[in-house]
């Protein structure tokens, strides 16, 4: 769907946001608050696993960490991450990655064409700190080491095939990765207070083994034209890949990334926001700015992992905030849809639909305990947008 340019925002639960546009960039533009008006409706009381939902909505626990998936002998992961549906004939599988250093990896669970977990496994070991990632039209997983000099590895959801390190998609601090079947190139974010955002172009599309690693270069501006330039050396040593180009445009944590529709929206925990890339008319601007909030409590805060639905709205899970993963529609308005209680020492992670968008699967990292092993990752089910 196509999403047009943010010029105001109505923002449900209390607060009025402004958005950057070409026509109010830098401005705070205030649209008054209509609680109860986002596409599901006001979040209700918290259910049996502590999640506040829309009407209709229902959630299950689908695996803690350090426990065995149910009808499996397969122990859970730690610290869940970013992860990704696959369809698997007439099922899915969703793979997760473990933000654990050392360690780190990533794992699958399967479900049958009902829903039923029918499988779970590794498909990913002896990593570091895997953080998000992304899915290729290929049905490959990359899991992105967060950490200095990380590596991207391509890993199979099947579990059948040997991971692949993939080092001609540079070596720095990782974060997620989105592939654009139109252009054929897999664009990457950076989690540094001055990160880069990437793009990498395959030699052959759908080998990651060779190709051009390039960085986005503009302004010091919200929103503007960019071009791309080369990476002289991805390897990231002895010089950093984000100091090697000059002005290369510099981004303040970079987080979550997602494609859809000739564009590209990814997150910046540093500084609240959400930002757009317009492929075809090589413009970018802001979609989210917390900053130009005029009056109560922004909507959203920590931003962190982003994925969409078939309808165009975006989910953005929250990294700390108050558990919740919103919504921005097409329509520009901004809502939370989901919310989990008594766990604020977690964060919200891997936000991915079903191949049939009916299914939304995500983790609380840290669950009740705040701690890496009190993981939980949960599935929602309802009448979604399609």
């Amino acid at each position: 769907m196509e999403r047009r340019t943010f010029l105001r925002a109505t923002v449900v639960g209390g607060a009025s946001a402004a958005f950057g546009g070409s026509l109010w960039h830098g401005a705070a533009y205030a649209a008054p608050a209509q609680p109860g008006t986002g596409p599901y409706g006001a979040l209700g009381s918290p259910d049996s696993n502590g999640i506040r939902l829309p009407s209709g909505f229902t959630s299950r626990v689908v695996a803690r960490s350090g426990q065995t998936v149910s009808g499996t002998s397969y122990s859970w992961h730690s610290a869940p991450d970013g992860g990704a549906c696959y369809a698997d004939g007439s099922g899915w599988i969703y793979v997760s990655n473990s933000e654990i250093n050392p360690s780190g990896g990533a794992s699958a669970v399967r479900f049958s064409s009902s829903g039923a977990i029918t499988g779970a496994y590794r498909i990913l070991s002896g990593t570091r700190q895997n953080c998000a990632g992304g899915k290729t039209p290929w049905n490959t997983w990359l899991s992105c080491e967060e950490v200095d000099r990380g590596y991207v590895y391509e890993t199979d959801p099947w579990g059948v095939k040997a991971a692949v390190q993939r080092p001609a998609l540079g070596r720095f601090k990782h974060e997620a990765a989105a592939a654009d079947p139109v252009r054929k190139v897999i664009y990457l974010t950076e989690d540094e207070t001055n990160g880069r955002f990437y793009r990498f172009v395959p030699t052959t599309w759908g080998d990651l083994s060779a190709g051009t690693l390039q960085v986005l270069v503009a302004g010091t501006a919200t929103s503007g034209s960019y071009t791309w330039t080369t990476i002289p050396d991805p390897d990231g040593s002895p010089t950093t890949t984000r100091t090697q180009v000059s002005g290369s445009k510099s981004f303040n944590g970079g987080e979550g990334c997602h494609y859809a529709d000739d564009k590209v929206w990814f997150t910046t925990k540093g500084d609240n926001r959400v930002w757009q890339l317009n492929l075809t008319s090589g413009t970018y601007e802001l979609a989210y700015d917390d900053s130009l909030v005029t009056s109560g409590t922004a909507p959203l805060t920590g931003v962190d992992n982003v994925t969409g639905s078939s309808s165009g709205d975006l989910y953005v899970a929250e990294d700390g905030g108050n558990m919740e993963i919103c919504l921005i529609t097409p329509d520009d308005v901004v809502a939370p849809f989901l919310r989990i209680d008594g766990q604020s020492s977690s964060e919200i992670t891997g936000p991915a639909f079903s191949p049939d968008g009916t299914r939304l699967y995500f983790s609380s990292q840290r669950g009740t305990t705040g701690s890496s092993s009190g993981g939980i990752t949960y599935e929602v089910a309802g009448p979604f947008r399609q």
